[in-house]
């Protein structure tokens, strides 16, 4: 006998039972010894072929029905929208206009710092093996943006409707209405700056949806400037500080709301980008830099007044914006997004979002556009 192959299946065990015969008796039957085949059901070996056919005789059954190559069901494929889709890396999954969008679990771009259970994994033929089931799937929504209270909306969705999940992850907003465009994510966080009288969030949807249409929904107005160390020693009082050669600044990644901001403020005040320290210094989330200047790496960093309260860091106040959720027309009807609509309505998630430093609520659910 030799060693067998894992993927064999041996059925010798159904099928010597199913005639009520021990393992003594089929021994004897076929001329072996009981141990082997007790190895032969154990999947330890597999017989030779003379042992085979003789159990297969002796049964009343062809060699086929004993022993068979198990098939290993196919891959389902899906679409990376970051990362390399490399074999073992854990993933994130969404179904997107029936297609499977995955992003990596781990790195930069996720919220919070905990370690986060994968729905499947890349396999080496491009294709990932799912330990979500396809229900989880169907009622996941994929949000994109950069707004922290997002993290509030998943967890007032959960509580209502425990089967429909909110997956939050960290982008942009230019990189988050683009993802929406191209069908890998369900909604898209935005919370642009207005450089001129058209409403900026609305623009970028229109431009970005095209022919998809939507809904622009209002989420939250957040004061956002910039995180300095406790008790601001460098008395920072506004964006045009930045140009003093005593601050170290960071930046955010082109692209960031934030960033538009600081470039709009710099040139309405004649100053050169070249003349902010750690212009060309980018992090791409609002932690990061919250923790640059929390280690003393930065003297300030773009962000919210939530973080920098979350961070104890002290806040220079910049602006107040909107944030809001862009839907394309033909998801508005996804079981979990027509959850995310009513729970935006609630006073609950109101509430709670206004008890956040340097939030306002007075927007939150109202619509602010169809498209």
């Amino acid at each position: 006998m030799r060693r067998g192959s894992e993927k064999i299946v041996c059925r010798l065990k159904q099928m010597r039972q199913s005639r009520g015969w021990s393992q003594t008796k089929m021994a004897e039957l076929i001329g072996v010894k009981r141990q082997a085949v007790y190895d032969m059901e154990s999947g330890r070996y597999m017989p030779n072929t003379a042992v085979a056919l003789s159990l297969a005789k002796t049964l009343g059954c062809r060699v086929e029905d004993l022993f068979s190559e198990e098939t290993q069901p196919s891959s389902p494929s899906i679409i990376m929208a970051e990362g390399d889709g490399s074999p073992l890396q854990r993933v994130s999954v969404a179904k997107v206009r029936g297609r499977l969008v995955g992003y990596p679990v781990d790195g930069t771009h996720s919220f919070g710092h905990e370690l986060r259970a994968a729905d499947g994994i890349i396999e080496k033929g491009g294709g990932i093996r799912l330990f979500s089931s396809p229900e989880h799937l169907e009622n996941t929504v994929l949000l994109l943006g950069c707004d922290p209270a997002f993290s509030l909306l998943k967890s007032h969705v959960s509580r209502i409707a425990p089967a429909a999940c909110v997956v939050c992850r960290f982008a942009s907003s230019h990189h988050a209405i683009e993802s929406l465009a191209a069908g890998h994510a369900h909604i898209a966080g935005t919370h642009l700056h207005g450089t001129s009288r058209a409403d900026s969030n609305v623009k970028l949807a229109r431009k970005r949806l095209g022919g998809l249409g939507g809904t622009v929904v209002g989420f939250s107005m957040m004061e956002e400037g910039l995180m300095v160390a406790p008790g601001n020693p460098r008395r920072i009082r506004s964006m045009d500080d930045l140009a003093s050669k005593d601050i170290r600044f960071v930046n955010r990644e082109p692209g960031a709301a934030l960033r538009v901001l600081l470039d709009d403020k710099l040139s309405r005040s004649g100053i050169p980008q070249k003349a902010v320290r750690g212009y060309d210094h980018e992090v791409r989330t609002h932690h990061e830099g919250a923790e640059m200047v929390a280690y003393r790496a930065a003297d300030a960093a773009l962000g919210l007044h939530y973080v920098a309260t979350a961070f104890g860091l002290d806040f220079v106040p910049v602006a107040t914006v909107r944030c809001d959720i862009v839907i394309p027309g033909d998801l508005l009807e996804h079981p979990t997004i027509q959850v995310i609509l009513d729970v935006l309505q609630s006073g609950a998630l109101r509430e709670e979002i206004a008890s956040l430093p340097g939030y306002d609520s007075s927007q939150t659910g109202k619509v602010i556009a169809e498209m």
